[in-house]
């Protein structure tokens, strides 16, 4: 993976631009030194690190913007952050860039359960969000399995979903309106506690825009009623081909459970070690699935899942009977990643497929397996087609990185081969940043690109992620000629 060389004179101007930040913002708020930038040198995609010019740690919208006016005028890059969760490099520094934090920024503006909204400071975790309205019987529906970390302002910037966006959506579908800073200070609200306006669809193309446009510091947020029930069930298969069959068949009888989740072996085995959630261990493959309502509609709505599923030969078949069983089943699936972490090195994907061609690509996906000599741990989103497959690798090894972003480059080919794309929710950052020309021709590109342009026209806005390198140089070339 490449990063653009920084520019000289911006680094030469290191002193005056964290003495005018320094002068702006409250004391403490602009971080300077070395061992306190180090946390800040990589996301979630730990195997790339870069150290920035310096660090802001905003407190309000107004401050927001007082960092990004003086960027602008002394022309040196922003890299939104907010709790650093990406698994995509979506906040990873240049060595030129000030990284503009928002975790300070996590208040609960307002309450509204009579028109089902809350507004809030977007650097509030996911799951605070659910837990400062559980107590009038709400909740907000995307849950990322980092929900427990991970900053409204990165839903937002990647429009992340979790478990249950087969039924309720993912963070657009949930998302009302943000108080939007743009590049040049100049602030924005797009709709809002209400429904949407006409005219363009702004708030559309900033949601998923990963921090390419502005930054969103304060959001408007669907809240949902609780339901009066859930129920997971846990059903083993002697394959992860007879697994994705059966998730297919789910689908296409127009059963709509709230949550469809897979697991093949070595991620049940994992799992299971780790949340002691009862998985079955003689299983290649793993489906949780999870149905809401009342006690009659649950059982009902089980009845045909089970149906379903006994046409595909399940070794396993067991319904949560409590409570407690519920929470270990999930505890499982959402500390996936993390128990993953404790075996081996890893890369986690993000490609989505359509759901009728899951047992073909888990097929391919193990054929290439067994091609470059790196096992690999399917953990997805089965009823969105949402994959993670993770790649183990050796971190110590050398050339064992490189093996591994060349095999996760043929996955998310295959991906975009059958139909699917290169992200569902991870966002493309740097991590697939050079694979956009799978997906997009340059006609789209360029399209794209000329978006970015209105916004954020010199181009300083979380710089060397989402377009290939190569396109965005000829694009600031072009700007440069044409100016």
């Amino acid at each position: 993976m490449q990063m653009p060389a920084p520019n000289a004179e911006i680094l030469a101007n290191r002193p005056a631009v964290l003495s005018r930040l320094r002068d702006t913002l409250p004391k403490g708020a602009v971080i300077s030194d070395p061992a306190e930038l180090k946390a800040y040198e990589c996301d979630a995609l730990s195997a790339y690190r870069q150290t920035p010019l310096g660090v802001c740690l905003a407190s309000s919208t107004e401050e927001v913007a007082a960092v990004l006016k003086i960027c602008h005028e002394m022309d040196v890059p922003v890299v939104p952050r907010g709790a650093g969760t990406s698994l995509a490099g979506g906040s990873m520094p240049t060595a030129d860039s000030i990284i503009l934090g928002v975790a300070k920024m996590s208040d609960v503006l307002e309450i509204d359960t009579a028109n089902r909204v809350v507004h809030v400071q977007t650097g509030i975790t996911n799951l605070a969000v659910t837990g400062a309205v559980q107590g009038e019987g709400f909740f907000y529906a995307p849950d990322p399995s980092s929900q427990l970390a991970c900053a409204i302002a990165g839903n937002i910037a990647m429009n992340s979903g979790g478990a249950h966006c087969l039924k309720y959506g993912v963070t657009t579908n949930n998302l009302l309106g943000v108080r939007l800073v743009l590049m040049d200070g100049s602030v924005l609200t797009l709709g809002g506690p209400h429904l949407s306006e006409g005219g363009l669809d702004l708030l559309g193309l900033i949601c998923g825009s990963e921090g390419q446009l502005g930054v969103v510091t304060e959001a408007w947020l669907r809240i949902i009623a609780s339901p009066e029930g859930a129920r997971p069930i846990l059903m083993g298969f002697e394959s992860s081909e007879v697994a994705g069959a059966c998730v297919a068949d789910i689908i296409r009888e127009g059963v709509l459970p709230v949550a469809l989740e897979f697991m093949d072996g070595p991620a049940i085995a994992a799992c299971e070690a780790f949340a002691k959630a009862g998985y079955p261990l003689d299983a290649e493959a793993l489906l949780i699935v999870e149905v809401e309502g009342s006690p009659a509609e649950i059982d009902s709505q089980l009845a045909r899942i089970k149906a379903i599923a006994e046409r595909h030969n399940p070794l396993t078949i067991r319904e949560s009977r409590s409570e407690a069983e519920s929470l270990a089943i999930w505890k499982g699936r959402k500390s996936a990643f993390g128990a993953m972490g404790q075996i081996s090195d890893y890369m986690c994907l993000d490609g989505t497929i359509p759901v009728g061609e899951l047992p073909r690509v888990l097929r391919r996906i193990s054929e290439m397996s067994e091609q470059f000599g790196l096992k690999v741990a399917n953990i997805f989103h089965a009823g969105d087609g949402n994959m993670h497959p993770l790649i183990l690798f050796n971190a110590n090894k050398p050339g064992d990185l490189e093996l591994c972003e060349r095999f996760g480059a043929e996955i998310l080919k295959l991906c975009v081969e059958v139909g699917g794309c290169l992200t569902g929710e991870h966002g493309v950052g740097v991590e697939k940043r050079d694979l956009m020309g799978v997906q997009f021709s340059s006609v789209d590109l360029a399209q794209q690109m000329a978006v970015k342009d209105v916004f954020d026209p010199k181009w300083l806005l979380n710089a060397a992620k989402v377009f290939p390198l190569s396109a965005s140089a000829d694009r600031l070339r072009a700007q440069e000629t044409a100016a």
